[in-house]
């Protein structure tokens, strides 16, 4: 059985902490050593007698908050940070916030707590804790890098180290050139009429004019290989080291030779180090803003639903308080602000879920053949019904738009996302047309409204998640729909473009190809 990871749940209620330590028990991924405190001093007490990998902390505990839990963690464990995961029975984004700034690796709140969410919470910060652990041994093994080829392994930079390389062993040697030549992955034998295309660093006299290929073949030349290790492949070429004297004919002598061999052995892991190194770092970049976005989340979604419950509230309360004394048309009017409110949190949620869908990249991609002008004009028809009279929608179809296969979910998003987008920011009413046009291998649709328009400076991060412009004062939103609309027009190969100016209007266009093979990823 692999290690388990070591886990601190503080929580004052047992039910809580039972139902966490069955969510987690029940991960396939990993497995965990679970301990357990009701209060915060017993959970501070085990954090400096048993280091322990990761707190799942509630906010609320009966001798302090968690904030206060966090300052005196940082304080009794002289300021060693260990990762914490903040649980509360509130969404609160001012809590959510001051836990954010001490450190806290995320936030979830309690009533949204299902088994995926933990374990996923969990895993991430395992697996940003496994990064960050990955990248400092590789840093520690940069430090502990032989005297002789220090100003080799200085440097994590590729061509820094490839050109400090050649430029060290050829004043060691005292050789007229020193060379490596890289073999080139991207070659095409079939193109070059070559083995492999090299790309080649060198140090010396720029007298010797000599092919890197005829380098490789003469029997002049000191040549030692360069060969990367693998854990699945005992050894990967990766190109050559090459001593070359041209003033005069050179004996190269055996410990020139060894030289060249601890050079290549050297050279290779800082070779590996440095490709490891910016693996790592594109993988934490990706994990930072996986988080950065997590974190938006929690704001937006604290911020986007205290509007509305406090209606749904509001109108539920009069109804329930005075329901049997208020006339049919003011019942039927707090019905009609609860069904909205209801409505407009539905549609966050269902936002969030498809943005987050997009992210890591499981989204999935159908086509069917469509007709697409039955396919809008149905979906016009029920738009008309869910807005008031005084926006008017007109449909134009033209040219042929037989031969169309698509995802008619993503499909549907792309136009209730843009059509929402032109009703909700034309809040005086007016025409919203679409126009629907087929060609020969493609088809463009276009929505065009007669609402308050877009700044153009800001135009070019609309397409971006939780942009939005600056013109919208209180009208509600996320920010989300052109992102998710750009996603679902991508996935179908196609391409998406704006044009608005303020108080004119906005016009979305979307350019689908007819026929679309998405590619499968890796």
């Amino acid at each position: 059985m692999p290690n388990a990871w070591k886990l601190l749940i503080i929580d004052d209620c047992a039910t809580d902490r039972k139902i966490y330590r069955r969510f987690l028990l029940k991960d396939p991924h990993h497995y965990y050593q679970i301990m357990e405190a009701d209060s915060a001093e017993v959970g501070l007490g085990l954090c400096q007698n048993i280091p322990c990998d990761l707190i799942l902390l509630d906010f609320c505990l009966p001798d302090m908050s968690g904030i206060e839990f966090l300052d005196q963690l940082r304080q009794k464990t002289f300021g060693s940070s260990v990762p914490v995961i903040m649980l509360t029975g509130r969404g609160d984004q001012e809590i959510a916030v001051q836990a954010m700034k001490r450190g806290v690796q995320d936030y979830l709140v309690k009533q949204h707590l299902k088994p995926d969410v933990l374990q996923l919470a969990v895993r991430n910060v395992i697996k940003q804790l496994c990064l960050q652990t990955q990248l400092q041994k590789t840093q520690e093994r940069q430090r502990l890098i032989a005297t002789m080829l220090l100003r080799i392994r200085q440097s994590l930079d590729l061509e820094e180290i490839l050109y400090t390389a050649v430029r060290e062993v050829q004043q060691l040697l005292k050789c007229d050139r020193i060379i490596v030549c890289q073999s080139s992955p991207e070659a095409d034998s079939e193109q070059t009429g070559q083995n492999n295309s090299l790309l080649c660093y060198w140090a010396g006299s720029d007298d010797c004019n000599l092919n890197p290929l005829e380098l490789l073949d003469s029997q002049e030349n000191l040549i030692v290989p360069i060969t990367l290790s693998d854990q699945q492949i005992v050894s990967k070429p990766w190109g050559f080291l090459i001593a070359h004297h041209c003033t005069e004919k050179r004996e190269w002598q055996s410990d020139e030779l060894e030289i060249m061999c601890e050079v290549s052995v050297q050279l290779a892991i800082a070779i590996q180090q440095a490709e490891l190194l910016t693996q790592t770092q594109v993988a934490l970049e990706k994990e930072k803003q996986l988080n950065a976005f997590k974190s938006q989340i929690i704001t937006t979604i604290s911020h986007e639903y205290r509007t509305p419950l406090a209606s749904i509230l509001a109108a539920a309360s009069t109804l329930k308080q005075h329901g049997d004394h208020l006339e049919e048309l003011k019942k039927h009017k707090f019905l009609h602000i609860i069904e909205q409110k209801a409505r407009h949190m539905s549609k966050l949620i269902d936002d969030m879920l498809v943005m987050n869908q997009f992210e890591l990249n499981k989204t999935k991609f159908k086509t069917i053949p469509l007709d697409l002008e039955q396919f809008f004009s149905s979906l016009i028809s029920e738009q008309q019904q869910l807005v008031s009279d005084r926006h008017e929608f007109i449909f134009h179809s033209t040219g042929s738009n037989k031969g169309f296969c698509g995802d008619q979910g993503l499909l549907r998003l792309i136009f209730s996302n843009l059509m929402s987008n032109a009703i909700k920011y034309s809040p005086k009413g007016g025409n919203v047309e679409f126009h629907l046009i087929g060609k020969e291998s493609e088809v463009i649709f276009f929505i065009q409204d007669q609402g308050i328009g877009i700044p153009i400076e800001e135009q070019s991060n609309l397409f971006q998640p939780f942009c939005r412009a600056s013109n919208v004062d209180t009208l509600p939103g996320t920010g989300l729909g052109l992102a998710i609309t750009k996603a679902c027009v991508e996935l179908h190969g196609g391409n998406i473009s704006l044009d608005s100016q303020p108080n004119q209007g906005t016009k979305v266009t979307v350019c689908l190809p007819k026929q679309h093979i998405q590619k499968s990823s890796h």
